[in-house]
């Protein structure tokens, strides 16, 4: 575990400290960090957008200094992060005096929860200052971390929510970083009108912790390219093997056997229906948890030692019939074990445990 740490770290950092390298920390990112810096004077509350998975690695070093009772952490994709772990997170950002809240900017119910927080939030903002009738809120954080997906969210029920006829925008939304180009405006709410910006996602110029690096990279704030999808998913399924999230595909049964219990007959039928080189239908996904349970299960040899590449090596191997490919696809295996993993599909994680305080 520590080598791949190493090289994860060495690989990410040699990019880093590259002034040619095509993406970190290019021009537009500069400008990019430029222009959010002078705006930040300007705008009523700053929303810092966190992944949830990563609650320190993904910080705005920009805002960081910013006037704590006008910033909000936002702890987004919650949904893939370990429920438990959030919400020790919360505590620790509630005794570091830092306003805080989980968010999945896929859930609509928890995006009107939010935007009753905010609501609040500017209200409260309004009191010590000046009233007026337009509030400006600034989303802003590290690439990846999902802003443009909050925007969308945000702009999309606050307008509902406000009755207000028009078309809806959109900001672009990819699972690549660095997509968002410039800074836009989104209406999310009237009386008073609140409006939210989002910005361009923007990376230290430098980083030097190799813990860091991985956690970056495994939640896919950096390309998969920089670091290589197959050390990637070695370094998920070493994390994987350590926690016990696999424990809960036990009782999971193979519908590919012909031996199932009649209450399955009908999901089997179903299941069966699907393309099998599909590695998100059920069918595939559901394989894929019993080959990697079955690995560590049969593995004799506690996890927790210099073995543990071993039974790396033979998930690979499992994941191969799991996904139905030729053997020796390595990277093939790698990029979809990474989709379903960053998708939620292979269980919850936080890479980041919570302080204990």
């Amino acid at each position: 575990m520590d080598g791949l740490v190493r090289m994860i770290g060495d690989a990410v950092k040699k990019v880093a400290k590259c002034r040619g390298s095509e993406w970190w920390y290019t021009p537009h990112m500069a400008a990019a960090s430029r222009a959010i810096a002078e705006r930040l004077p300007l705008v009523d509350v700053v929303l810092e957008v966190r992944d949830a998975r990563i609650p320190l690695s993904s910080e705005c070093l920009l805002v960081r200094e910013f006037q704590s009772s006008r910033r909000v952490i936002l702890l987004n994709k919650m949904d893939l992060a370990d429920q438990s772990h959030t919400k020790e997170w919360m505590r620790y950002f509630d005794k570091q005096k830092l306003a805080a809240f989980a968010v999945n900017s896929h859930n609509h119910q928890n995006i009107k929860e939010l935007l009753t927080f905010l609501q609040a939030k500017v209200r409260e903002v309004n009191k010590k200052d000046n009233p007026c009738n337009t509030i400006s809120l600034m989303l802003v954080g590290i690439t990846n971390t999902g802003k443009s997906a909050l925007a969308n969210s945000l702009h999309q029920v606050g307008r509902i929510s406000a009755t207000e006829k028009g078309k809806l925008r959109h900001a672009v939304v990819s699972t690549q970083p660095g997509e968002t180009r410039s800074i836009t405006s989104f209406k999310i709410a009237s009386h008073p009108n609140i409006y939210v910006l989002d910005t361009p996602g923007i990376l230290p110029p430098y980083l030097d912790d190799d813990e860091m690096c991985c956690n970056l990279a495994l939640s896919g704030a950096i390309k998969d390219t920089v670091v290589g999808e197959i050390l990637l998913a070695r370094y998920f399924l070493s994390i994987m093997n350590m926690s016990d999230e696999y424990k809960k595909w036990a009782n999971l049964c193979d519908l590919s056997d012909g031996e199932v219990s009649d209450d399955i007959t009908r999901k089997q039928k179903i299941l069966s229906k699907q393309l099998k080189t599909d590695h998100t239908q059920d069918l595939t996904v559901n394989n894929v948890r019993l080959a990697l349970h079955h690995a560590i299960a049969s593995f004799t040899v506690s996890t927790g030692n210099g073995d543990l590449p071993e039974l790396v090596e033979e998930e690979f191997k499992l994941l191969l019939e799991a996904f139905h490919l030729p053997c020796e696809q390595y990277s093939v295996v790698a990029t979809k074990l990474l989709n379903l993993y960053r998708t939620g599909r292979l269980g919850r994680y936080t890479l980041e445990p919570p302080f204990i305080q």
